[in-house]
C-alpha cells in the first residue's frame, strides 16, 4: 500500500492551526508585553523619524497660513523668521535641505526597525519552531509579526506626529507669538499630521517585512536545534 494514501485510498489529511485573527492579535500584544524594553527602543525611533516630518510639515502649513492672510507685516516677519520668499511667492514648500533631512531620517529609522526585527527574529527561534511544530503556517506567523509592527507603528506614529505638531506650534509661538494659533489652517495642519502617521505606521510594515519573512520560511527541526 502506498504510504502517503490511507486505508480508504484517500490522500492524508494536515492538521493545520487556524486561529482567528482576535486570538493572533492578543498573542501579538502578549508578544509586545513580554519585550516591553525592546519594543520601547524600536517605537523611540520612529516617534523621533515621524516627529520630524510632522514638525516640517506643520511648520510650512502655519508660515502659508499667515502668507494666506495677506498681510505684509506677517509676511516680512516670515522672512526675517528665515523663510526663503520670494516676492511673488504664496506659498511656503519644503526646501531641498529639509527634504533630503526628513528623507534621510526617514531612511535610518526604517533601517532600525529592520535591525531590531531581525535581532527579535533570533532571539525567537525556539518559539516560532514550537509553533510550527504545534501546526502553525507561515502566513500565521507572517501575520503576527505584521501585526506586532503595526501596533508600534499606530501608537509610534501618533505619538510622533502629535509631538512634532506640538514644537511647531511652540516654535510659532516663539517667533510670531499668539498669531500662530489665529492663522494657523487648522484643516491643513490635521490633514499633515494625518499624513505623518499614516506615513510613520507604512515605515513600521515595510521595516518588519523582511524580518518577518524570515520567520515565516523558518524551517521549524532547525529552529528546534538553535542553543539559547
Amino acid at each position: 500500500m502506498d504510504s502517503t494514501h490511507t486505508p480508504t485510498g484517500r490522500p492524508p489529511a494536515h492538521r493545520l492551526v487556524v486561529l482567528p485573527f482576535r486570538k493572533s492579535l492578543e498573542i501579538a500584544y502578549q508578544s509586545l508585553k513580554v519585550r516591553f524594553f525592546r519594543s520601547l527602543i524600536t517605537t523611540a525611533s520612529l516617534v523621533l523619524a515621524v516627529s520630524f516630518l510632522s514638525f516640517v510639515n506643520v511648520g510650512n502649513d502655519i508660515a502659508n497660513g499667515f502668507l494666506a492672510t495677506g498681510d505684509p507685516e506677517r509676511r516680512q516677519s516670515l522672512i526675517q523668521a528665515g523663510y526663503d520668499l520670494g516676492e511673488t511667492d504664496t506659498r511656503v514648500e519644503e526646501n531641498p535641505k529639509q527634504r533630503w533631512l526628513v528623507i534621510l531620517s526617514l531612511m535610518v529609522c526604517v533601517v532600525g526597525i529592520v535591525n531590531a526585527q531581525l535581532m527579535a527574529v533570533t532571539e525567537r527561534f525556539r518559539e516560532i519552531g514550537t509553533m510550527k511544530c504545534l501546526g502553525a503556517l507561515d502566513r500565521f506567523v507572517l501575520r503576527l509579526f505584521l501585526l506586532e509592527a503595526g501596533m508600534q507603528g499606530i501608537v509610534g506614529a501618533a505619538v510622533g506626529a502629535a509631538g512634532g505638531a506640538v514644537f511647531a506650534f511652540a516654535n510659532g509661538l516663539l517667533r510670531f507669538g499668539a498669531a500662530t494659533f489665529q492663522a494657523a489652517p487648522w484643516p491643513e495642519v490635521l490633514a499633515s499630521v494625518a499624513a505623518a502617521t499614516a506615513a510613520g505606521c507604512l515605515l513600521s510594515l515595510v521595516g518588519v517585512l523582511y524580518p518577518a519573512l524570515v520567520a515565516a520560511k523558518m524551517a521549524p527541526v532547525e529552529a528546534m536545534r538553535v542553543e539559547q
